[in-house]
């Protein structure tokens, strides 16, 4: 299955009925567009650090002198730092989402295993994920959007678990 990552993330935004289709993609092919995912996320935050536009980060202000002088220094050890963070942040979050995701299939009565509705997690992390990360440029607090992301969440994999096969019956 030949898949472009555009594809991968038009269909994470607006079909949430065809992430089902996608438990199937190989792995790798999944874990690539989750590092593509949390490489926007590492962009924006890096935005965020070098320009201060977050509410918190204004109580900063006597460091900005000495992050002038090491600037060269800070800002690819800030990316690289930010970029791992954000990675084990959101394969944590998808591994916590597919725990989920097979207690909806067990409750529904659904055949998956656990890598299928990882993958399927992976992709329905999308929308939730560009959501809470352009959140931060907005007075809303911390708390009501991680709420928000993570319901968001649940139920596109709740859509996407309809479309997953039926158990044999016994």
């Amino acid at each position: 299955m030949k898949i472009k990552h555009w594809q991968l993330f038009k269909d994470s935004l607006f079909q949430a009925k065809k992430l089902a289709a996608y438990r199937l993609l190989p792995i790798g092919k999944v874990i690539q567009y989750v590092l593509m995912l949390v490489l926007f996320v590492t962009i924006v935050s890096l935005i965020q650090f070098v320009t201060g536009s977050s509410i918190e980060t204004s109580q900063i202000n006597g460091l900005k002198e000495f992050f002038n002088e090491v600037k060269w220094l800070i800002y690819p050890a800030s990316f690289i730092l930010l970029f791992l963070i954000n990675s084990f942040s959101l394969f944590l979050q998808i591994s916590i989402y597919a725990l989920a995701g097979m207690v909806i299939l067990i409750i529904r009565k659904k055949r998956g295993e656990y890598r299928h509705i990882w993958r399927t997690a992976a992709l329905a992390v999308t929308l939730p994920t560009i959501i809470a990360t352009l959140s931060v440029f907005l007075p809303i607090h911390t708390y009501i959007m991680t709420i928000f992301t993570a319901l968001l969440t649940l139920l596109y994999v709740f859509i996407a678990s309809s479309k997953y096969p039926n158990q044999p019956q016994k």
